[in-house]
């Protein structure tokens, strides 16, 4: 009888420790931002599955024995709730059963294919932090020692690794706190799979990078950026300029769908029209689709492409020819 005691006293015990490890330790390490939403009318059991599908809690019965212990399983707030994967489950539970997250938080996104300058905008514009402040403090230099895909950064600042996302930020919450998620997050994005598959490809990540840019800011669309990748990717294997358009604007500053002809006669090594190869560097900060595009192309016969005026439709050709007819067609 004393040995059963003695068994169920630890068996009770090690359930407990159990118990209170998983509901304080974060499920891993990713900081990323996920917004998770709760639609009116969905259940405990509803909101725990979907909570797992996402690995933001490890396990299911805990989660909703801790929710019912707490007495918390008629609380839970129907909306999109700021969660990460690094919270604990005590983090998880007050947030969506409180409709909102730390009081001294602010949330900020940023658009794919945004440059540098337009983050700086945005954050000035919100209050986060000055403009000025933030273009100094993406100094490559202040950086590339401290992640190892900066290391072949030839430009001065960070652009092109500013990841684009929504971002929880404190209000006391330092510029060099912003870059530093933007950062990390960027490095989550980019597995050691895509790493791995980049090197094996004789290509660097800055290189990537540098063509994802001006990928993300030439079309929109997923399946559209894999086909442009190869078509890229040829060009330059092959000695063709890339003539990309959303090069020249980035020269000029304008958002032109098509650049003027004093445009493309601007001497500067972003223009592509008049500079072979890649560009400097990157003249936005891509999405991982556009990256992803780079790395696994979609390949296609195709060595020319434009967008139409109307609704932004890519339009392919396989000779200059053809795209001679695609414009007078579509552009003219």
């Amino acid at each position: 009888m004393k040995k059963i005691v003695i068994l169920v006293v630890f068996i009770v015990f090690f359930l407990t420790v159990y118990f209170l490890i998983d509901i304080f330790t974060p499920n891993s390490k990713d900081k990323s931002d996920i917004y998770f939403d709760i639609k009116i009318g969905e259940t405990l059991n509803d909101v725990s599955d979907d909570l797992l599908s996402q690995d933001l809690i490890r396990h299911k019965f805990i989660f909703e024995l801790y929710t019912k212990l707490k007495g918390q399983q008629s609380k839970i707030v129907a909306g999109n709730h700021a969660l990460s994967k690094n919270m604990s489950m005590i983090d998880v539970l007050r947030i969506i059963t409180t409709g909102t997250s730390l009081s001294n938080e602010s949330v900020i996104t940023i658009i794919e294919g945004w440059r540098a300058e337009e983050i700086a905008d945005y954050l000035e514009k919100n209050d986060i932090v000055l403009k000025s402040e933030f273009l100094t403090a993406i100094a490559i230099d202040d950086w590339r020692d401290q992640y190892d895909f900066l290391a072949d950064v030839k430009t001065k600042n960070l652009e092109g690794f500013l990841f684009p996302d929504t971002y929880r930020i404190f209000s006391d919450a330092t510029v060099e706190d912003i870059i530093r998620k933007m950062l990390d997050n960027f490095d989550s994005k980019l597995t050691d799979q895509t790493k791995a598959d980049i090197v094996s490809q004789g290509k660097n990540i800055f290189d990537v990078v540098t063509l994802a840019s001006i990928i993300e800011r030439e079309v929109p669309n997923d399946a559209d950026k894999k086909m442009i990748a190869d078509v890229f990717l040829k060009r330059l294997k092959d000695g063709i300029a890339l003539q990309s358009d959303a090069t020249v604007n980035y020269v000029t500053g304008y958002g032109r769908s098509q650049p003027t002809y004093d445009d493309l006669k601007i001497d500067s090594l972003y223009n592509t029209y008049k500079y072979r190869g890649l560009p400097p560097g990157p003249i936005s900060n891509p999405g991982v689709g556009s990256i992803e595009a780079v790395v696994y192309p979609t390949r296609n016969a195709h060595y020319y492409f434009l967008t139409t005026k109307d609704d932004g439709t890519v339009i392919y050709s396989q000779t200059y020819e053809e795209h001679l007819r695609n414009k007078a067609k579509y552009l003219d």
